[in-house]
């Protein structure tokens, strides 16, 4: 693809050059006059001066220009209409707003919003790349079946009508749990609502997506904290802090734009200590760089907390008050992690932790991000408690500046977790239980028996296999699957095969099935893997595979969630290209054939799109407003969030805060005191104005003002000590000025406050909680009485319902060192943990036995590049992305390399304990320490050394393809979510 410049002629000629054309564009053509005929992308670049990193400032590029053109407006040769669509980015969960400039349907521009308070004009190359998808050369652009080893073109009718005959049948021969759906963090906030509710009316728990292979162990370790499992500031707040632990994270890369604030931050002194087993470009940034081996994340914490309680540098009057347990911390550390045992285990010196320790405790507030390096391990859940337990320890969180800034990966994978498709929960973290489906049933309007009769005997409050499973589901011996069918169906709904662990395994699950569907706007590795021949003793004879043409977010309309907790509301830019169709649409229409629909959306309004009818997503947002208490999504109502996309310049960059008085021009809506994109919780209803929480657990603010306390989750005593706040520890305006629990009718009746509701609310609420109360009235009465809904608490230091209450360090399944696995061994193996049995103890022993460490004495880990991301299908489908990083490599130091003979830029074999071998380039640089090999995972489309091009469907192929890393990783899960091991397992390097 090249920039090339044509010559004036005819018609067109004539129009470019008349009085209509802007200054602009005359600047530009004489800009463009002066350039070589035909300039390659990079020689543009380079002569322009541009880079294509994070953050360039608009001052500095004079061919960029804020976007002005209003809705209706003329086109650049007068002839057409010009509309500017307000969206947000689709890639990482930093939740950059763009303007798509659209002509006459068709998106010709994009400009980063300036005024937006989260990217304040800047974006990655990812973000500069969106309007690709408008156009969208490699898309799949039709429904197709897998017939003979080939994809052939079929209709939407044919499709929906085999796809659902299929299901029928599974159904009717091994129930609705035989079906798996893999949901997608792509999906908006509605789409991902409505899978749920569409999963529960098939009749299944067995649902996931993303989060829980990214961040599953912090949503149960952090909510097992302290209440909630989501980050508790923002990207923005983080310029209010004076000292920044990141571990386990590449900001610089995964989330480029974050970066700013930080960058900021430093401005004014704040201090950067990155920690990781390799030098990133956000370790290049550090004050502090301090190397780790790779899962030893609770020897370093732990060992940084010896130092704290050493020294007294511990919050003693914040411990007190709001935190449970955390003298039993102080003793295991001060136990287990002296000097000498966490620099055998991670690696680091004394001197380095001691000056770590004391950045932290001196630098106040201070704050801790964390990514997937720290949550994908076998001991994930422990290890971000770790990192909570820290924080708890030096009173930094419910702090401005301080906190748990825990980056998510995807644009709404917060939102998918908040509202989505998760095994073990309904909307809004609501469990599996009957007071929970009942409460859901009232929300949507159909009988609770109803559902119960779509699920089989005894499944309904069971959690479903998880998605980093559903592998097991398929290939694990009937007997000791707890459900009465292996999985015969699976739907890739948006999601990335190759972002799974043990990719041979996962070929042999696919070619085993009945059905195979994928629903996305690319045919993703899952079709060229279920195309591929594998072994003829696998393949079902009567498998059937489909691809069905999603549409993006940019050619639909909802919300989405960011890291932080903000919501933001996308506007439709342009129609489906093509065939595609919305998932919404999608779904509606499967309901249809399924014999649902009217259940699935009788509370919505249907839109016509090319003729067809299509979900409201504005009221499918209402009806999540109307029944997602418990974390606050009932308060983002549609036209508040649109409001605030207009006006985005109204919010203060730091706190995130409406400046004075606004007031929306368009709806008179008046945002005064409003926190940009209402973040959860945002309690109430929308009526009540909840200004959103911009840091969770916050006393020093009211609980209107966005203030809080931790959660009153886990009950009120435990072994004779009160698990409430103590006496004197509050929000701001609360009338109750100690520890509380949850409201709930008794409790309003004993404080003389239900009185406060009227009548029929009294009726609606009798016998209900804050979470399940229909109509708000219990969160409104608490709140204007100043108190949280979810009771005032104390964190909790120990968690006793997990298996390590204190978080204990534990070798990686596969490891290189056998001395360490000794003294830290794994879990014992379980016979049943969600659904399937799960190996540990047995398998790290046989490893050690086999002696595995030394046939593979590196240590494999992985993780983000810049220009790519996810499962990377998409990203590398975009010519301008794919010229930047156009090879799949591995990361050695230049030991490691010596010892092996492999020169810088030599293809080489990464083999692994599956007996994948991965065909790659070798990179030979100091990032990484001798024992250790690093190697990203956004690629596929080359499997252990062969091109898998054939086996997409026509046209339909990523630009760049290359080994999956995954095809090679190995077995290994957190006890606590089946979160999959990815950071820490064993390879060794060979030249090819």
């Amino acid at each position: 693809m090249l920039l090339t410049k044509k010559s004036p002629s005819g018609a067109h000629a004539s129009r470019a050059s008349s009085s209509t054309s802007s200054g602009f564009v005359h600047r530009l053509q004489r800009g463009l006059s002066t350039a070589l005929p035909t300039m390659d992308r990079r020689a543009f670049l380079r002569r322009s001066g541009l880079g294509v990193g994070v953050g360039l400032a608009a001052s500095q590029l004079t061919l960029v220009k804020k976007a002005e053109a209003a809705s209706g407006g003329k086109s650049i040769d007068g002839t057409g209409k010009i509309e500017v669509k307000r969206t947000v980015c689709t890639h990482c969960s930093v939740g950059c707003a763009a303007d798509a400039i659209v002509e006459n349907g068709v998106w010709v521009r994009q400009e980063p919003v300036f005024d937006s308070p989260i990217n304040l004009g800047a974006h990655c190359a990812k973000g500069a790349s969106l309007r690709e998808h408008g156009h969208g050369e490699y898309r799949l652009r039709y429904p197709m079946k897998l017939v003979n080893g080939k994809y052939q073109r079929i209709s939407w009718d044919t499709a929906l009508n085999e796809i659902t005959a299929k299901m029928k049948e599974l159904r009717e021969a091994s129930g609705p749990d035989s079906v798996y759906f893999i949901g997608s963090s792509k999906h908006s906030n509605e789409q991902a609502y409505l899978m749920r509710k569409f999963v529960s009316f098939w009749g299944t728990n067995n649902c996931d997506h993303q989060a829980r292979i990214c961040h599953s162990t912090t949503v149960a370790g952090v909510a097992n904290t302290w209440g909630y499992g989501a980050m508790t500031n923002s990207y923005n707040d983080m310029q209010n802090s004076k000292c920044a632990l990141y571990i386990g994270s590449n900001a610089a890369e995964a989330h480029p734009v974050s970066m700013l604030h930080m960058l900021h931050a430093k401005e004014t002194g704040c201090k950067m200590i990155v920690v990781d087993p390799r030098f990133t470009r956000t370790a290049a940034k550090a004050d502090e760089y301090v190397r780790i081996r790779s899962g030893t994340d609770i020897p370093f914490l732990f060992g940084v907390l010896y130092h704290v309680f050493k020294n007294g540098w511990e919050d003693k009057q914040y411990i007190n008050d709001r935190v449970y347990g955390m003298e039993a911390v102080k003793a295991d550390v001060m136990a287990k992690w002296t000097p000498a045992a966490v620099e055998e285990a991670c690696g680091v010196k004394e001197e380095q932790m001691f000056k770590v320790a004391k950045m932290l405790a001196e630098a106040k507030p201070a704050t801790i991000v964390w990514c997937m390096g720290q949550t994908q391990h076998t001991i994930g859940n422990a290890m971000v408690r770790a990192s909570c337990i820290l924080q708890l320890a030096l009173g930094n969180v419910g702090k401005s500046g301080g906190g748990t800034n825990i980056f998510r990966g995807h644009d709404n994978v917060q939102g998918a977790t908040d509202v989505g498709p998760n095994p073990d929960s309904l909307p809004g973290y609501y469990g599996l239980a009957a007071g929970s489906w009942r409460h859901f049933a009232n929300a949507w309007g159909v009988d609770y028996e109803w559902i119960k009769k779509q699920y089989a005997d005894g499944t309904m409050e069971k959690p479903g296999i998880t998605v980093s499973r559903w592998i097991d589901g398929v290939l694990e011996n009937n007997e000791l699957i707890d459900q009465g069918p292996n999985l015969r169906g699976v739907f890739y709904w948006g999601h990335a095969p190759n972002s799974q662990t043990r990719g041979l395994e996962m070929k042999r699950a696919m070619d085993k099935l009945d059905l195979l569907v994928v629903v996305d706007p690319y045919p993703s590795a899952t079709a060229s893997m279920a195309a591929m021949p594998g072994k003829p003793e696998d393949l079902n004879p009567n498998r059937a595979v489909y691809l069905l043409p999603a549409a993006t977010q940019f050619e639909t309309s909802g919300s989405c969630t960011a890291s932080n907790r903000s919501l933001q509301w996308r506007e439709k830019v342009i129609d489906p290209l093509w065939e595609s169709r919305s998932d919404h649409m999608i779904m509606h229409q499967f309901a249809e054939k399924l014999g649902f629909a009217t259940e699935l959306s009788k509370n919505y309004k249907m839109q016509k799109i090319k003729g067809l009818d299509e979900p409201m997503p504005e009221d499918i947002l209402r009806e999540i407003n109307k029944s997602v208490w418990t974390i606050g999504y009932t308060g983002q109502s549609p036209e508040r969030l649109k409001a605030h996309m207009r006006n985005m310049n109204a919010f203060d960059v730091k706190t995130l805060k409406a400046k004075g008085k606004v007031v929306d021009k368009e709806t008179g809506y008046d945002m005064t005191g409003d926190y940009f994109g209402l973040p959860w919780p945002c309690y109430g209803t929308p009526q009540i104005k909840h200004p959103g929480s911009p840091n969770l657990y916050d006393t020093s603010k009211h609980v209107m003002e966005g203030g809080g306390n931790f959660r009153a989750n886990f009950g009120v005593e435990r072994e004779g000590k009160s698990l409430l706040a103590e006496d004197g520890s509050y929000s701001v305006g609360s009338e109750i000025t100690t520890g509380y629990p949850e409201f709930d009718h008794v409790l309003l009746k004993k404080l003389g406050w239900w009185a406060d509701l009227s009548e029929a609310e009294q009726k609606a609420a009798e016998g209900k909680n804050w979470k399940t109360d229909p109509t708000g009235a219990i969160i409104r009465v608490a709140m204007a009485h100043g108190c949280h809904p979810f009771g005032n608490a104390k964190a909790r230091a120990v968690v006793w319902n997990f298996p390590d209450a204190v978080p204990q360090h534990r070798e990686p399944i596969y490891g290189t060192r056998p001395d360490l696995i000794a003294k830290y061994p794994t879990h014992d193996d379980r016979k049943t943990v969600w659904r399937l049995p799960i190996l540990y103890k047995s398998l790290q022993q046989k490893n050690v036995d086999d002696k595995m460490h030394e046939k593979f004495p590196l240590i494999m880990t992985s993780g983000r590049l810049v220009e790519y991301e996810g499962g990377g299908e998409e990203t590398r489908s975009n010519p301008w992305l794919a010229e930047l990083q156009q090879e799949m490599f591995v990361e050695i130091n230049p030991k490691a390399a010596a010892e092996r003979g492999v020169r810088n830029g030599e293809r080489v074999w990464v083999n692994t304990p599956t007996g994948a071998r991965l065909n790659v380039q070798a990179l030979v640089t100091e990032r990484v320490g001798p024992d250790t090999v690093w190697l990203p995972f956004h690629f596929s489309g080359r499997w252990q050394g062969v091109d898998m091009k054939p086996y997409y469907p026509d046209g339909a192929f990523p630009v760049v393809r290359g080994e999956a890393v995954n095809t090679g990783t190995t077995y290994g899960y957190d006890i606590v979510t089946m979160m999959q091991e990815t950071k820490t397992t064993i390879c060794n390097v060979e030249k090819a």
